[in-house]
């Protein structure tokens, strides 16, 4: 066996609170939080989750093949950029997925688990190969003062 272990980080500062666009977090909808500042829907759960990918395989997922899905057929759902990445891994199989969250708003402790349930469905892996941390940022960073939000990704993986 081949174990590997791939790293991704991504963040976006939120729309004004007038705009219309829908707040995206790891799939789930937060009707109460303007959506984020990117060609995307922004999802920072799911992207970080690409930026990770990439760091397993070499392939350039964000700034890559989700651009152009997005520039060439005008698709800004993250989930789509997070199947095509996983198309990418070969005879990798995902293990474990661990992701940290960070950002005063919204509180996502009672969100969690349907994050957890979302991230498991799309990439096709049981619920508890999905670990989620989230922190407010105590006000240190301007996520932490609420202007955005940040999220970590940490894969592991194995070749048989």
């Amino acid at each position: 066996m081949k174990f590997k272990t791939g790293i991704g980080q991504d963040s976006h500062r939120f729309l004004a609170p007038d705009t219309s666009k829908p707040c995206v977090i790891g799939g789930v909808i937060f009707h109460d939080l303007p959506g984020f500042h990117a060609n995307s829907d922004g999802d920072v759960v799911f992207h970080s989750i690409c930026n990770a990918l990439t760091s397993l395989t070499g392939t350039l997922i964000l700034g890559g093949l989700a651009d152009e899905l997005c520039i060439n057929n005008g698709i800004t759902d993250s989930a789509v950029y997070l199947q095509e990445g996983l198309k990418t891994l070969g005879d990798l199989k995902i293990s474990h997925v661990a992701l940290a969250i960070e950002g005063k708003r919204p509180k996502l402790h009672e969100h969690l688990e349907e994050m957890r349930e979302s991230v498991a469905e799309i990439m096709g892996l049981e619920i508890d190969q999905i670990g989620i941390t989230a922190t407010s940022g105590e006000g240190l960073t301007d996520v932490g003062c609420g202007d955005g939000l940040s999220c970590t990704a940490i894969l592991s993986a194995f070749t048989e």
